[in-house]
């Protein structure tokens, strides 16, 4: 024994000694270095009762919606792509106790709450006429992957309340009762609410004039045709149903109500007694109808749901947790998990112009209730791992309003992707709203997407599905936004009316020829938009140092010299490394499709974008890449004096940089000065003279670009860095390794989350960080054209 403790401790020092030396390695930022192999650790497969509480999502909802940056107060659950969710009672709130919070509905375009609670159920012993108080209750509230979960412990009886999503529009709520006394116990059961019928945002009041009507077994809530653009809309057609399994008498009082199940139960000792209601949100008469139709079958199905609902979220970790490296890092789970629930809260199925399934940027938000390009693809690359249906239909939902050949408004943009697009159209499209954008696409990363999409799933029909469309996306590039026709493109603007000046009455102006005034601030706006970086440094109007004009607008004209488009000055890195790994992307589907010629052709255009960025776009004094002012006298200039930010590391990440080259990015990424912050990957370097750490674009971590500057490092043979910095990112955000929410950004000097809350496509890098750099080694990068 003393032999074998002796060899077991010697082991341990070795691989102590091994960890300080790979530590000291990452820390010394010096040359390559090797990772030790890590020692296998077994452990238990993560169960979907093991993750309790990972996001907390306690509330005391009001109709004040919002609390800063106007984003909910309150986390909430949701799933399936409903478009409403529900909060777990705020424990030290008496009148929450017995129903779940809110719920939370999204009114078309923005989050508004329903109620307090709006089910809350009352338990009254029939022989004792005494109402069961559950203030006195032992209680624990929970909220597992896919499953809300209430108890209350009382002397006499556990009141269990169990919800789970059973579709797109429904929630099933168990209430089971046990008897824990030695006598039968006769019981009478009522269920209450009060409905807010007002939304506070902060600056106005608004009457939602909901009425609530009694139904057969429950209660149904009318809404009223509110068109209350930035704030609310819902139509006549819009309800919110409850449904019960027992026969109730309902009596409704204006706002409120209260359904009395019709008999007592009787309970014998030790014995269970289990009622269930359905609660659905619907937005036309036709969703109703094909809801209402299925409610008996839920209920009768219960169990089955249930135990469905368990093994689709036990599926979603299975897969997640599938690598045998986890078990070292056991400590990440609880972060990776929270990654999940946080993307398919923000799930949401097709609802009016919305025609496939997508992810929002944020539920919580109220600007994000929309689909965007760019945080599509980012979601879309981490939710296949998960729910590949999923992310396949969230490619799709973009691409229903590729543009074409025939659009009506913008013809010459065939084969763009819009910005954005939301449940109501503009008034140009036929709709009434006013968030769906049309005036910039976003960087091209549909192929990236796609190709991920089918590394994962072999599904070669969604290649043949998506091949002609991203072809078509990605021509359109090259048409619409290289100004000098040389191969290089520019972030710019669509043809739209935002660009002409307006006058006090929002009209345009026109010029002494009759020609509408151009606002180059509108179309800079839009450029910045269409960059994904709204308010970037590198975009600055007025430019930095007096050989800088700053940003200006050129216009794109077609063969008959027409404006189909416009750019600015200036041939962004990020851009152009980002078309060359969507190229390269391409050669990987073109050769599983067969498409030799194609192929060959995306390789022969890789080389001379490779060849662009590598002279012109790289600075050798700094070891950094910049964009490139451009003239239409042929000038250029490197924007050096801009400063570094992420877009520096793209052509890492895209895998065209020589290995020299990307030594230099490497030691400016790891410099403490610059981007190896205390949350590492500011947006601006931290010696940017106009750094700021807290104003988006301008210095705050985005977890897209530090995704992309840790594989940047992976694909250089960096791992040990890569991994350090990953575990950065994780330890050192608020509360991500505790109960807080994943953030849009964070503070790069303290770790504090900015913006809104539980945000989509930092889950997904989360999520990618976790997979491909903690545990394992590999890259979302493109393959398809070598180094």
């Amino acid at each position: 024994m003393k032999k074998k403790s002796y060899w077991l401790i010697s082991l341990g020092v070795i691989l102590l000694i091994v960890a300080g030396i790979t530590a000291f390695n990452v820390w010394n930022q010096g040359e390559k270095t090797e990772q030790a192999p890590e020692l296998i650790v077994k452990s238990p497969k993560p169960k979907v009762a093991n993750f309790k509480n990972v996001i907390d999502i306690s509330a005391n909802p009001t109709e004040n919606m919002y609390g800063n940056y106007d984003t909910n107060r309150f986390n909430n659950f949701s799933d399936l792509g409903a478009w409403h969710g529900y909060y777990l009672p705020d424990g030290n709130t008496p009148d929450l106790l017995g129903g779940f919070a809110g719920p939370v509905i999204l009114a078309e375009e923005y989050p508004a709450n329903l109620a307090t609670t709006f089910d809350k159920i009352q338990v009254t012993n029939d022989d004792t006429k005494t109402i069961y108080d559950l203030r006195e209750a032992s209680t624990d509230f929970a909220y597992y992957p896919g499953k809300l979960v209430q108890t209350y412990e009382l002397d006499d009886l556990t009141l269990q309340l169990d919800l789970v999503f059973v579709s797109n529009r429904s929630a099933l709520i168990k209430t089971k009762i046990t008897n824990k006394t030695e006598q039968p116990l006769h019981l009478s059961l009522l269920w209450q609410g009060t409905l807010f019928n007002k939304l506070d945002d902060g600056s106005d009041q608004i009457d939602l004039k909901q009425t609530l009507a009694s139904t057969a077994n429950g209660i149904q809530v009318n809404f009223s045709n509110i068109r209350e653009m930035w704030t609310f809309f819902s139509t006549t057609q819009t309800k919110y149903s409850i449904h019960h399994d027992l026969p109730v008498t309902n009596v409704v009082n204006q706002n409120t109500y209260t359904s009395q199940a019709k008999n007592v139960i009787t309970i014998e000792p030790t014995k269970d007694f289990a009622t269930y209601a359905v609660e659905s949100y619907t937005f036309t008469n036709q969703e109703f109808q094909t809801e209402k139709a299925r409610w008996d079958t839920y209920i009768a199905d219960q169990s089955t749901l249930f135990q469905d609902n368990t093994k689709r979220w036990q599926t979603y970790l299975d897969k997640t947790f599938a690598n045998k490296n986890m078990a070292n890092h056991p400590e990440y789970q609880n972060a990776t998990v929270k990654t999940i629930e946080t993307l398919t809260t923000n799930w949401r199925s097709p609802a009016g112009a919305i025609k496939h399934d997508g992810i929002v940027p944020s539920m919580s938000y109220k600007w994000f209730i929309g689909l965007w390009s760019w945080d599509s693809w980012k979601e879309a690359v981490a939710t296949v791992k998960f729910n590949p249906e999923l992310a396949k239909n969230s490619i799709r939902a973009l691409f229903d309003y590729q543009i074409q050949k025939d659009d009506p408004i913008l013809p010459q943009d065939s084969g763009a992707i819009i910005d954005a697009i939301f449940y109501n159209k503009t008034p140009e499209r036929g709709g009434d709203g006013g968030n769906w954008n049309e005036r910039n696409s976003k960087p091209p990363l549909s192929a990236w997407a796609v190709w991920n999409i089918y590394k994962e799933t072999n599904d070669t029909d969604f290649l043949k599905e998506m091949y002609p469309k991203l072809v078509a996306y990605h021509e359109w590039w090259y048409s619409n936004r290289d100004h000098n026709k040389n191969g290089i493109a520019e972030y710019g603007s669509m043809v739209s009316d935002a660009n002409w000046k307006k006058d006090a009455n929002d009209n345009n102006i026109k010029d002494a020829n009759g020609h509408y005034e151009r606002n180059d601030e509108a179309i800079i706006e839009a450029a910045a938009w269409e960059s994904g970086m709204d308010n970037a440094v590198r975009f600055d109007k007025d430019g930095i140092g007096k050989d800088d004009p700053g940003v200006l607008v050129l216009e794109n004209k077609d063969s008959n010299d027409k404006v189909i488009g416009y750019s600015i000055n200036q041939e962004s890195v990020d851009l152009n490394a980002y078309l060359y790994a969507e190229k390269g992307f391409l050669v990987s589907i073109a050769e599983q499709l067969s498409k030799e010629d194609d192929a060959t052709k995306y390789k022969k255009d890789a080389k001379k974008i490779q060849n662009y960025i590598e002279k012109n776009m790289y600075d050798k004094d700094t070891g950094f890449y910049y964009d490139l002012q451009i003239s239409d006298d042929n000038k250029t200039k490197l924007l050096v004096n801009r400063g570094k930010g992420t877009e520096g590391w793209i052509p890492l990440w895209a895998n065209l940089s020589d290995s020299d080259k990307a030594a230099n990015v490497r030691k400016n990424m790891l410099s403490p000065n610059k981007f190896n912050t205390y949350m590492p990957f500011p947006t601006a370097s931290k010696d940017n003279q106009r750094f700021r750490a807290t104003e988006y674009w301008r210095g705050p971590v985005w977890l897209d670009q530090a995704l992309f500057g840790v594989e940047a490092l992976q694909n250089y043979g960096y791992k040990p860095d890569a991994t350090f910095l990953s575990k950065n990112l994780f330890n050192h955000a608020d509360g991500l390794m505790g109960n807080g929410p994943i953030h849009e950004n964070y503070d790069p000097l303290t770790g504090d989350g900015l913006s809104t809350k539980n945000f989509s496509w930092s889950s997904a890098a989360y999520y990618l960080m976790y997979q491909n750099t903690i545990i394992d080694d590999k890259t979302t990068s493109q393959t398809g054209i070598k180094k």
